[in-house]
């Protein structure tokens, strides 16, 4: 089964006006090499970077979304807000949203129905934590996240996975390439449930200090469809690096 690998940068909360010129070296040289390039820029830049980027390689995403699509919610975005802002795609359930916000599976499930109303593809992320993983309920924590976090309907067209192990997002630490694979052997294996055979058409990523160094390796497993990247994204130069890893 062939998946378009996808290499997705999550600034968080970095970037200001003047990181349009990272933006711009990005567009300019991003090979079309069969790697979709989607940047998730804080919510401020969506908007002129979605313009900016208009008939280039790269895409544009958000980093979050409210459920709701109108209302008396100070402060958030709606998904329909991104989409007419330019956005194609969001981030959802990130583990630094799940911590610093409290979200839970139930909440996330609802943001991720709020983004394909608005016609926007959702990247559901999910990863144990490091006493998890100590604990050996790695396989068990990712799957019941993905079981609880996901409604129906899903569709390899709207849906994409990004296994992140908590303990290595900014650490510096990743998994070892049997510990990712079997990760996402298994996510693969759990997807038939919700997306039947649709499940080997469905993208997952892996993120947690994906670098220019360590991204050809992981990108070589069988289940990688490409990577959520966070800080070295924030620089061209090394994203640029990841994409051309990322190559089929």
């Amino acid at each position: 089964m062939t998946r378009r690998p996808l290499v997705a940068g999550n600034w968080k909360m970095n970037g200001l006006a003047a990181s349009r010129a990272e933006l711009e070296m990005l567009k300019d040289r991003a090979p079309r090499n069969g790697v979709e390039v989607l940047l998730c820029p804080p919510a401020t830049l969506i908007a002129g970077f979605a313009a900016e980027a208009a008939g280039s390689a790269v895409q544009i995403g958000g980093q979050d979304c409210h459920a709701a699509a109108s209302g008396a919610h100070t402060g958030d975005l709606s998904a329909e807000m991104l989409a007419d802002a330019g956005a194609v795609a969001v981030i959802l359930g990130h583990s630094e949203r799940r911590a610093d916000h409290g979200e839970g599976e139930a909440v996330v499930r609802a943001k991720i129905e709020a983004a394909w109303r608005a016609g926007l593809t959702a990247i559901l992320c999910i990863g144990e934590t490091e006493a998890e993983r100590d604990g050996g309920r790695t396989l068990d924590v990712v799957t019941g996240q993905l079981s609880a976090s996901l409604p129906e309907g899903a569709t390899s067209e709207r849906l994409v996975i990004a296994y992140e192990p908590v303990w290595a997002i900014g650490t510096g630490r990743t998994p070892t390439l049997a510990e990712i694979a079997e990760v996402h052997d298994r996510l693969r294996e759990a997807l038939g449930g919700p997306l039947g055979a649709a499940a080997g058409e469905t993208r997952i990523l892996y993120g947690g200090s994906v670098k220019p160094g360590n991204a050809a390796e992981i990108f070589a497993l069988e289940n990688v469809d490409g990577g959520l990247v966070g800080g070295a994204s924030l620089k061209a130069e090394d994203l640029l690096r990841i994409v051309e890893a990322a190559a089929p």
